[in-house]
């Protein structure tokens, strides 16, 4: 660490490598000194390094506020404590995928958050962090042909419980995205947009989209024409264009109604009471 004279001699390009690009930690009275330093360029460097100790502390209360229903169960003596989450409920093609993270009690993981509200890189990035540090990740899968029999609805319920299931060590509590599994002996809770209120469920929410997400481009390969790899499934209008022009393929949802009617199972103007409900996974 370079002590606070050898700071005023810095120029402001080292400066700004060292402590406003790079991770060099500043020694102590730096950051007064560079704000008030002369030049206007190292007093950029230091509101710099200020925005990012803000952001670092308004990330740690972020994260102090997403272990919310974790930290009391932790607090209790329950160390298996399993975030469980799916996606996948609203594409016209392909299979629910869940999964359930245990993480181990403490855990921060900086940028967790509800897949949704991050970016595919993003997403790509934490997904191998948090296989990294969670102690087990399980993932279940409702295929085309049971989301069809079952309707789209107990087919999540059943990813889920299988992402669950698939949990080594087993786990001693369950947090759910909105959902109630029944059939399993462990004590849940069901929290409504869990996704951003729970760290394990966030990390859930990632894993399995990047799970799903990277088994589209696969199928894709597969059923090639419909673009599963650039729309996962969802009915984007390319998507619709597709089918219309092309018909269903094999792992389309035959109970979902554009796939219906692109296969001719029911009049163009009339509704299937299989269609996808409002969430979005």
């Amino acid at each position: 660490m370079a002590r606070l004279d050898e700071l005023r001699l810095m120029s402001v390009d080292e400066l700004r490598t060292r402590y406003a690009d790079g991770d060099e930690e500043l020694p102590r009275g730096g950051l007064t000194a560079l704000r008030e330093d002369p030049r206007s360029g190292a007093r950029g460097v230091a509101e710099r390094i200020l925005k990012r100790i803000h952001a670092a502390q308004a990330e740690g209360r972020r994260l102090s506020r997403l272990c919310a229903f974790e930290q009391p169960l932790w607090e209790q003596g329950f160390t298996l404590v399993a975030g469980v989450d799916e996606v996948g409920m609203a594409p016209l093609a392909g299979p629910v995928i869940a999964a359930a993270v245990i993480l181990p009690p403490g855990t921060r993981i900086q940028g967790v958050n509800d897949s949704k509200q991050l970016t595919p890189e993003e997403r790509d990035s934490l997904e191998p962090e948090i296989r990294a540090v969670c102690v087990s990740v399980g993932i279940g899968r409702a295929e085309v042909a049971e989301i069809d029999s079952l309707n789209i609805y107990h087919a999540g319920l059943l990813a889920l419980r299988r992402a669950v299931l698939a949990l080594l060590p087993r786990p001693e509590h369950l947090l759910v995205d909105a959902r109630r599994l029944r059939d399993l002996d462990i004590p849940q809770q069901p929290i409504v947009k869990g996704d951003a209120k729970s760290i394990t469920i966030g990390a859930a929410s990632i894993v399995a989209k990047v799970h799903r997400d990277r088994l589209m481009c696969e199928l894709d390969r597969e059923h090639p024409g419909y673009g599963f790899a650039h729309h996962k499934g969802y009915p984007t209008p390319d998507h619709l264009d597709a089918l219309e022009r092309i018909g269903a393929c094999a792992i389309h949802r035959r109970s979902f109604a554009p796939v219906a009617k692109a296969l001719g199972l029911i009049p163009e103007q009339q509704e299937l009471f299989g269609k996808p409900g409002p969430r979005v996974g």
